[in-house]
């Protein structure tokens, strides 16, 4: 199955690319084409989809919630102390409102 260079420029500009015409001249996309004609034949029945190509397990860990125990410490990088006393950042006005 041989595509002609307008066919070839068709595709490019559904895939927006821009492709130069001496590019266009020395392509083989016949062969890629073949290529994904023989992947199409395979058959895969009872073949389970893979997430990953690395079969290993991830550690689990206990979903706990927790208030992560460092208040003080985070609020202490605070620039402006204001609300530091009652355990909240305190940041300029940025909208004006009723």
């Amino acid at each position: 199955m041989a595509f002609s260079k307008q066919q070839l420029r068709k595709f490019a500009d559904l895939i927006q690319i821009e492709i130069p015409d001496e590019k266009l001249e020395k392509m083989n996309i016949d062969s890629v084409v073949e290529w994904l004609d023989k992947l199409q034949k395979i058959d895969t029945t009872g073949v389970e989809p893979m997430l990953s190509p690395a079969e290993h397990d991830l550690p689990l860990r206990a979903d706990v919630v927790t208030d992560g125990g460092i208040r003080d410490a985070i609020l202490a990088n605070a620039p402006d102390k204001a609300g530091v006393s009652r355990g909240y950042f305190a940041v300029p006005k940025v909208m004006e409102g009723d």
